[in-house]
């Protein structure tokens, strides 16, 4: 099996030998894209950390619309709260491109975290930013227009998987404008209408599930200004 991981902040005080021997615990998953690593709702057997590609999180709400609640990259973790408190999964996780996973169950992240404290003191720091990330977003879908919350969003995109390129900064995502809706809370006519118009001031260039931002400081300034 093998025993490299990308670098990530819940191995953060770890050394190279420690993280080999968590790793060989661990199950190995390769995920085609557009597979499902877990189904909402499923019971949550394990947490998974990405060793390589992205995993798209999405929600179903009450009226069976999907929502995308995130894009999870190398090193991150999933549903490790979930499975230490023997909840069921509250997201579904599908593959955006090739992506490898190692999972571990409960059993073995309890031991690990009794072994390595500072597994579960990162996990306590990486569980705040994202209760403050959802807030954020909570308080925009609250307070702010739509035009607004897709800029934020792309800029948000942007931030987590953003690349050089010779126009600006690609998205390195899969992004049809549908995906853009379900990320931002809108509805698709208006993600067109707006795109549209911001590829017109030359602000983005949108192409087939490719998005980039051509003038970020423009789309930074309109989201903070509307």
């Amino acid at each position: 099996m093998d025993t490299s991981l990308p670098k990530s902040d819940i191995f953060k005080g770890l050394t190279r030998d420690q993280l080999s021997g968590l790793v060989e615990k661990g199950r190995r998953i390769i995920l085609k894209p557009k597979s499902v690593l877990f189904h909402q709702g499923d019971p949550a057997a394990s947490c998974f950390l990405v060793n390589r590609g992205r995993l798209k999180l999405t929600k179903l709400n009450e009226q069976g619309r999907e929502v995308i609640f995130r894009y999870i990259g190398a090193g991150e973790l999933t549903a490790a709260i979930t499975v230490l408190k023997r909840w069921a999964y509250p997201v579904t996780a599908e593959s955006v491109e090739e992506t490898v996973v190692v999972g571990w169950d409960k059993p073995t992240m309890i031991q690990a975290m009794h072994r390595y404290p500072d597994i579960a003191i990162n996990l306590m720091g990486i569980i705040l930013e994202r209760i403050d990330d959802v807030q954020h977003r909570y308080l925009e879908v609250c307070t702010e227009h739509v035009d607004q919350r897709i800029a934020r969003s792309l800029l948000r995109l942007m931030r987590r998987a953003g690349l050089k390129h010779p126009e600006g900064i690609q998205i390195n995502l899969p992004l049809s404008r549908q995906n853009i809706a379900d990320y931002s809370g809108t509805t698709l006519y208006t993600v067109s209408r707006t795109l549209s118009a911001w590829e017109k001031k030359g602000w983005i260039l949108s192409g087939r599930e490719q998005i980039v931002v051509t003038d970020p400081h423009a789309l930074v300034q309109f989201s903070e200004t509307g």
